[in-house]
């Protein structure tokens, strides 16, 4: 089988040709090279593919696997009917989503990021911001014996944080945030991404600074971070 691989806005295009067997595994490590240089959005091209069997979609169902398990998306487009009858026997096609071209399949793309900021901008609004001034450590997270930062935390949910008085990140970066919250001084040590910078002209008041999204934040921790905030925000309430 041969690939080649294109970009559109984001997603890279794998135009495949020729038999999808045993021999196959080219596609598994394309797949595992897109996602090491940060494209999550897979699009499979079948037009040119004339073959497939057994192995093949064991090949497919590893590839698809790899995307999923690094939180992106895999689809399909032009699928010959042939090849399409053998991922409906495998129950592929309950799994991927196939589309009958590549306008419609990238227009999917759009839409399903469309949906997932509406998503986020609700699972936002579900959880209320506590304005609060505490000082926490910042440091890269991939970094080799990383300096941690001393900064402003100013605003905090169980979902992020605004963090002021740094500029040392860009949008996408892996942080660990390291905090103490009053009155025990109980240590929270939260793995997070950069999601937003301020812009200097238009946000002033907010510059340097920068908001982080929490992630693989377990359940209890986040349980945590809620109660310290209702409580907060009912004594702000009650003054």
């Amino acid at each position: 089988m041969e690939i080649k691989a294109r970009q559109s806005n984001g997603v890279i295009i794998l135009d495949l040709s020729g038999r999808i067997d045993v021999d196959s595994a080219n596609l598994v490590e394309v797949v595992g090279q897109c996602i090491r240089d940060g494209y999550n959005d897979i699009l499979c091209n079948f037009e040119e593919v004339d073959f497939i069997d057994y192995m093949g979609t064991s090949v497919i169902v590893i590839a698809y696997k790899e995307v999923m398990n690094s939180s992106g998306r895999m689809k399909f487009c032009n699928v010959p009917a042939h090849i399409k009858n053998i991922f409906y026997i495998a129950g592929l096609d309950r799994v991927i989503e196939m589309y009958v071209d590549e306008e419609r399949a990238l227009n999917s793309f759009k839409e399903d990021k469309i949906i997932e900021d509406i998503q986020k901008m609700q699972l936002r609004r579900r959880f209320k911001r506590l304005p609060i001034d505490i000082k926490v450590e910042l440091k890269a997270k991939d970094a080799k014996n990383p300096a941690a930062l001393k900064l402003d935390l100013l605003n905090l949910s169980a979902i992020g944080a605004f963090i002021f008085g740094c500029d040392q990140f860009k949008l996408g970066d892996e942080v660990i945030l390291k905090m103490k919250l009053p009155p025990k001084h109980e240590v929270l040590e939260l793995e997070a991404k950069v999601v937003w910078i301020p812009d200097k002209q238009v946000q002033p008041h907010s510059y340097p600074g920068m908001g982080i999204e929490f992630v693989n934040i377990p359940p209890a921790v986040q349980q945590k971070l809620i109660a310290f905030i209702e409580r907060n925000i009912s004594f702000m309430s009650a003054d």
